[in-house]
């Protein structure tokens, strides 16, 4: 195995583990400290990585977390065709099957503490990769005369993604039905909440 690789794998790794860290404690509650214990690494070798430290090291994760959501919705939303509740089923289906982003505490914690350049760079991420890509769904569902005209694709397009991420907090010994099953009757509601008539897009 080469040297590249080598590094390659163990930023990998570097990653994978400060991702886990960020997503439990956030930004601010997790130092390097414990980073490195959980990877027994030293201080010096996180910085090897990543000579800007914890927001350097922050920036990555989120970049490189957002960029797969990005892509695994981009995905869900063209196979599931051109009807707008198979669509949005298909979008909840891809965000329950990854760790929550936690927008709400990415606004209100994580991006107050980073500089503004930074906490910029990562919100533009979200709305080009997130917002942007169900807004689309929304909008050509408009166009096709399936819902209301007036409907706020872009404020739909949020709301979406807050209802459906809400749903990895709710306890499965609350609920008899699954997290996917409870995002199907969300989405039975919210379209219903759009007048929706039904039918793909143009």
């Amino acid at each position: 195995m080469s040297h590249e690789s080598d590094h390659t794998q163990a930023k990998e790794r570097l990653l994978d583990t400060a991702e886990n860290l960020f997503a439990r404690k956030g930004f601010v509650a997790t130092t390097l400290r414990d980073i490195s214990t959980e990877l027994g690494l030293t201080h010096a070798s996180l910085y090897y990585h990543f000579p800007g430290g914890k927001e350097d090291l922050f920036a990555a994760v989120m970049e490189r977390n957002i960029l797969r959501h990005g892509a695994g919705l981009a995905a869900a939303i063209t196979e599931a065709g051109s009807d707008l509740r198979a669509r949005s089923r298909g979008a909840a289906a891809w965000l329950l099957s990854q760790p929550p982003i936690d927008l709400i505490r990415m606004t209100e914690a994580d991006m107050p503490a980073l500089p503004e350049s930074v906490a910029r760079k990562l919100m533009d991420l979200v709305y080009r990769e997130l917002i942007i890509r169900l807004r689309s769904v929304f909008e050509a569902a408009v166009r096709s005369g399936a819902i209301s005209a007036s409907t706020d694709s872009g404020l739909v397009a949020g709301a979406f993604i807050g209802l459906v991420e809400s749903l990895h907090s709710v306890p499965f010994f609350a609920v008899k039905n699954t997290r996917g099953d409870m995002a199907n009757e969300l989405i039975d509601i919210l379209l219903k909440g759009l007048d929706y008539a039904g039918g793909g897009t143009k």
